[in-house]
């Protein structure tokens, strides 16, 4: 499925001590408006989640969900804008496009209208018809493939056509990212736990998407010189288990169905060596988990955020076993919201092939005793 690619325009992705000096300052106002927003923002909470105190562990949520664009993706694409800004590769007149599997897309159309760009996403198929209702209401155009594995070969060849920009947060998200300090999510996760009980977690729990998350606070974690262990969980289809484990970054695969994490392929940003334990989280855990969380809190989450509970929940229960005490962060990286025709629809679920009902039986009996038999 195809839509209209923007007229073409000229090329200006050229040094910009080449070019007008009105773009120059269109720059400016562009990374200028980007930083207002930044600064309009405050941090996202963290949030206990509530395990049985007989764990002697703290969990706690980074609710990603705040952001005004939704999700995790924002603080990605707020750094994407302005690392391609300041790197040169835009101008006012560039079209942006831009290879992703739903939210990335999300926040990255609201910052081309904030700064008066167009923006194309080119996402799998299968992407959430709530995602793609969210990229368009923020004046993005949507293009859908088929095969996930072609979207980034088409969003470049878009760029391409237009004489636009290809932001390929792929290949960009572990650099955008500055991972000593500047407000990075590694930063916030440890100021905002410097008044806890266990100020130090354990272990911070992220899966990859494009690895740019987990390299951050992985390179922040061994910066600082704390102790704590960074567990990437991986879903279902994803390469990034088994190319970590065999340390062969040359594997594939078919892709995820959980949206936002895993990829058919090892990205450029998946920095394998600053992470200590990865697992593989069953699809239907994933859901079961957030189907769960939704009885226990009364609220929807997304399903790369049930792989992540999924996996800390594994790992609170190891510590409990060791009669070790402490706390663990993960992140709650979007709403539920976005997934009322997917994650939360029984038929759709069904047609998956999904079983939920051992998964949520094993993340009831955990989250009213503390035993864990995942």
């Amino acid at each position: 499925m195809t839509t209209d690619i923007p007229a073409s325009v000229p090329d200006h992705t050229i040094s910009l001590s080449r070019v007008d000096p009105a773009e120059r300052e269109w720059v400016a106002s562009a990374v200028h408006k980007i930083e207002a927003d930044a600064q309009r923002s405050a941090d996202t909470h963290l949030i206990r989640f509530p395990l049985p105190t007989s764990l002697g562990v703290d969990l706690y949520l980074k609710d990603e969900s705040t952001h005004v664009t939704g999700s995790l993706k924002h603080r990605l694409a707020r750094s994407l804008f302005l690392y391609a800004l300041c790197n040169g590769w835009m101008t006012s007149h560039t079209t942006v496009t831009e290879s992703s599997s739903g939210s990335t897309a999300v926040s990255e159309a609201y910052f081309a209208r904030l700064i008066g760009v167009p923006f194309i996403a080119v996402m799998p198929a299968r992407t959430s018809q709530e995602k793609i209702a969210l990229i368009q209401a923020q004046g993005g155009t949507c293009h859908l493939e088929d095969d996930p594995c072609a979207i980034y070969d088409v969003a470049r060849a878009l760029a391409a056509e237009c004489g636009g920009h290809y932001m390929d947060q792929f290949t960009h998200a572990e650099r955008a990212t500055d991972w000593r300090s500047n407000n990075n999510i590694a930063e916030s996760i440890f100021t905002q736990l410097s008044k806890e009980e266990h100020p130090i977690p354990r272990w911070v729990v992220v899966a990859a998407g494009t690895g740019g998350t987990s390299a951050t606070i992985g390179r922040h974690i061994r910066y600082s010189g704390y102790q704590t262990q960074l567990c990437v969980p991986d879903p279902e289809g994803s390469v990034f288990f088994e190319a970590w484990r065999d340390s062969d970054p040359t594997r594939t695969g078919v892709g995820s169905r959980i949206e936002g994490i895993g990829r058919p392929r090892v990205e450029p940003s998946f920095v394998g060596q600053v992470i200590d334990e990865m697992v593989q989280v069953p699809d239907a855990a994933s859901v079961a988990t957030i189907r769960e969380v939704e009885v226990l809190t009364k609220r929807r989450v997304g399903a790369s955020t049930g792989t992540h509970l999924w996996a800390a929940f594994g790992l609170a229960a190891q510590m409990a076993a060791a009669g070790e005490r402490g706390s663990i962060v993960t992140l709650l990286c979007d709403g539920g919201e976005r997934y009322g025709q997917t994650y939360y629809n029984d038929a759709w679920v069904a047609e998956q092939g999904w079983d939920l009902q051992p998964y949520r039986g094993i993340v009831r009996e955990f989250l009213a005793t503390g035993t864990w038999r995942g």
